[in-house]
């Protein structure tokens, strides 16, 4: 099956500081995330292979003294350890109760994300929705709670329902409610301990020809391509995870799903990367991005359009279909 690309391309440009600011509060929420990681790090850990390949995992180097490894087949960045599940559980338990902190950007940009990151995703569900003649499924969050976006999704009258399940529990067994029609995983292949299981366990629970939608950060974008391990956007337990766009269509074919569509409409790579380098001017850079980054404000929104266009940028949106069973 042929997978759709979507060409979305923004027509307004997006200050940074409106969706990922590097500012005190996220910086704090950073801190407090590799504590809360680092102190996670101290029970007994298992040495990880790629969640694509089962390979083992190449060593790229640490962020603030957490190892991280390459995937040798397909790129992407990955915890190279991890304590027991239940353990890695309780990091993202703590973590998700942080993210809604008065101190941290959440709380501090709760409208302005509902505007420019949650909106266009209900959008995104909605249509795609439409174009496969879908009315109102019966849909699954997987989720660490609390979420942001079940809210707006059920007022939305998108979904006859939508269902939260703990998204560690969907990796070790079956849960109550459904069939499901869809589900969402937004960001959850990004911090969970073993995405391929959690890819797993959703398509155990969706009935034949439910459409799954996936987002994540992906390590095959410019900003993380640039900065690699210096982004400040790749720390655990949020990105335990950073798959390529390549690793992602693996893994999700290798776990019962086709991919229908797929786009990268992220709008902030260019900034991300000259925000970066303003606060750090010696971190390593080509002669040749040096000059990406030197261009005008025209040709550095030619440049976002053109990642956005081509599949370069660093967030990516999957619909992906559960294949159906041959008995």
């Amino acid at each position: 099956m042929e997978t759709l690309r979507r060409i979305i391309q923004s027509q307004d440009q997006i200050p940074l500081a409106a969706v990922k600011p590097i500012d005190q509060g996220f910086l704090k929420y950073r801190a407090q995330c590799l504590k809360a990681s680092q102190a996670a790090l101290r029970h007994p850990a298992h040495r990880r292979a790629s969640p694509v390949s089962g390979a083992p995992l190449s060593p790229a180097g640490d962020v603030e003294g957490i190892p991280y490894g390459c995937c040798p087949d397909t790129g992407g960045f990955f915890m190279l350890e991890l304590p027991a599940p239940e353990r890695w559980r309780e990091v993202l338990v703590e973590t998700s109760g942080l993210r809604r902190s008065p101190e941290t950007l959440h709380a501090e940009l709760a409208q302005s994300r509902t505007d420019t990151v949650y909106a266009p995703k209900l959008e995104w569900i909605g249509e795609t929705l439409r174009l496969h003649g879908m009315r109102q499924p019966l849909m699954l969050e997987a989720v660490t709670e609390p979420s942001s976006f079940r809210t707006l999704l059920k007022e939305s009258a998108l979904c006859s329902d939508v269902i939260p399940v703990d998204e560690t529990k969907l990796i070790a067994q079956r849960v109550p409610g459904g069939p499901f029609q869809a589900a969402v995983l937004l960001e959850s292949l990004d911090r969970v301990s073993d995405p391929a299981g959690l890819v797993r366990g959703v398509a155990a629970h969706l009935e034949e020809g439910g459409l799954l939608f996936v987002t994540a950060l992906v390590s095959s974008g410019l900003d993380f391509s640039i900065l690699g391990l210096n982004s400040l956007y790749l720390f655990p337990p949020d990105r335990t995870n950073c798959f390529s766009l390549q690793g992602l269509r693996r893994l999700l074919q290798r776990s019962g799903f086709d991919l229908v569509e797929e786009s990268t409409p992220g709008a902030l790579d260019v900034q991300i990367v000259r925000e970066h380098l303003q606060r750090d001017p010696a971190l390593p850079r080509s002669v040749f991005e040096r000059q990406l980054l030197e261009m005008n404000d025209e040709g550095q929104a030619a440049l976002q359009a053109f990642l956005q266009q081509w599949g370069l940028s660093s967030f990516a949106r999957i619909v992906a279909k559960r294949r159906k069973v041959i008995a």
